[in-house]
C-alpha cells in the first residue's frame, strides 16, 4: 500500500522554491553592482551597503502583493525585478528606511522613491543640512517676496495656536538650508490647489486615509519633496534619478542583469503559481498582449514621480 502521505520536506519545498526567486535576481543584481563598482563605472556612497538594502528588499518582496492579491516575485517578470533592484541601488536607497517602495503595475515592478528618499538625496547630492516645512492657514499673516534673481523669499509668517485648522490650509512652503552657512536659503511655495493636484498624480489621487487625515503632514511632505527635486536633478548625477530609461550607463547594466538573471539557474515555483516564463507548454513563444496605453503612462508616472506637472 502506497503511503500518499505527504513528507514535511515535501510541504516545505513549495515555500522554498518561491523564496528562491527573489534570492537569485538579487543575487545577480548584487554581483553586476560589485563588478561595475570595482571597475568605478558607478560611485556608491560611502555609507551606503547595497548588500544590506537588497537584503532588506528580498524580505520585502517575500510579502508584497499587486492588487489583486498576489505575490509579486509570481506575478511580475524577472526583468522588471531585477530592474527594480537596480534602481534602488543606482539611488543608493534602503526600503526599511522608508526610502523607497515597490510597486506592481501589469507584469511589470517597479521602484518608487519615497518622501525619506528624496531627502536623503537632496543631502547627498544637494548639500543640504535641513529641510523645514510650514503650512499657511486662513488668517495667517504670509508675505513673501521674490529677489532680483527670482529666488522667493519669506518676508513675514504669523501663525497663532486658533488658526491651525486642517479643513483652512491655504498652502505650504519649504525652506531648504544648505551645508554652506553663507549661502541664502531656498523657498519653494505652493498653494493648496497645487499641492491637491500633485497628489492626483499619484496612485491613491490623494484620496489616501493619510492624506484624508493628515492634509497638513502630506503637504508638507509634498512642498519639501519639490523643493529637494531641483537639487536632486541639477546634480552631477542626475541621470540616475531622472531618465534612467536614456541613460546609456543604467541601460548597459540592466541589459547585463536582466541576461544574467534569465540564465541562471531554473526557478522551481508552486504548481499553482502564475507562469511567468515566455514559452506555452509546446515551447512556443507566447504572444503578448499590449498593456492599455492609460496603464503605462500611470505605471511611467509612479516610476518618474519627479517628471509630473506640479510635483
Amino acid at each position: 500500500m502506497t503511503n500518499t502521505k505527504k513528507s514535511d520536506k515535501e510541504k516545505e519545498q513549495p515555500v522554498r522554491a518561491v523564496m528562491t526567486m527573489p534570492k537569485t535576481l538579487a543575487d545577480n543584481v548584487l554581483n553586476r553592482v560589485q563588478e561595475f563598482t570595482a571597475n568605478k563605472d558607478i560611485r556608491l556612497p560611502a555609507d551606503y551597503s547595497p548588500e544590506n538594502a537588497l537584503k532588506s528588499a528580498w524580505l520585502i518582496l517575500l510579502e508584497t502583493k499587486n492588487k489583486d492579491g498576489k505575490l509579486v516575485l509570481e506575478a511580475c517578470t524577472k526583468e522588471s525585478i531585477a530592474n527594480a533592484m537596480l534602481n534602488m541601488v543606482l539611488q543608493g536607497l534602503n526600503p526599511v528606511k522608508k526610502q523607497c517602495d515597490f510597486i506592481a503595475y501589469g507584469d511589470k515592478l517597479y521602484m518608487q522613491r519615497e518622501y525619506h528618499g528624496t531627502i536623503a538625496l537632496a543631502k547627498r547630492y544637494g548639500n543640504i543640512r535641513e529641510a523645514v516645512g510650514n503650512i499657511v492657514y486662513e488668517d495667517d499673516e504670509f508675505e513673501y517676496g521674490i529677489d532680483q534673481r527670482g529666488y522667493k523669499k519669506i518676508i513675514k509668517h504669523v501663525q497663532v495656536l486658533g488658526n491651525i485648522d486642517a479643513n483652512k490650509i491655504k498652502g505650504a512652503y519649504a525652506t531648504l538650508l544648505f551645508e554652506d552657512g553663507n549661502r541664502e536659503p531656498y523657498v519653494e511655495i505652493m498653494t493648496m490647489q497645487q499641492i491637491r493636484q500633485a497628489w492626483m498624480q499619484g496612485a491613491t489621487k490623494g484620496a489616501s486615509p493619510a492624506h484624508k487625515n493628515f492634509p497638513d503632514q502630506m503637504s508638507i511632505k509634498t512642498v519639501i519633496s519639490r523643493a529637494c527635486k531641483l537639487f536632486i536633478t541639477s546634480s552631477d548625477d542626475s541621470a540616475l534619478f531622472e531618465d534612467p530609461e536614456t541613460d546609456n550607463f543604467t541601460i548597459a547594466a540592466r541589459e547585463k542583469i536582466t541576461s544574467n538573471a534569465n540564465k541562471g539557474e531554473e526557478i522551481t515555483m508552486d504548481a499553482k503559481a502564475e507562469d511567468v516564463t515566455d514559452k506555452n507548454n509546446n515551447g512556443e513563444e507566447k504572444k503578448k498582449e499590449p498593456e492599455p496605453e492609460s496603464q503605462l503612462v500611470e505605471a511611467e508616472a509612479i516610476a518618474e514621480p519627479s517628471k509630473l506637472p506640479g510635483f
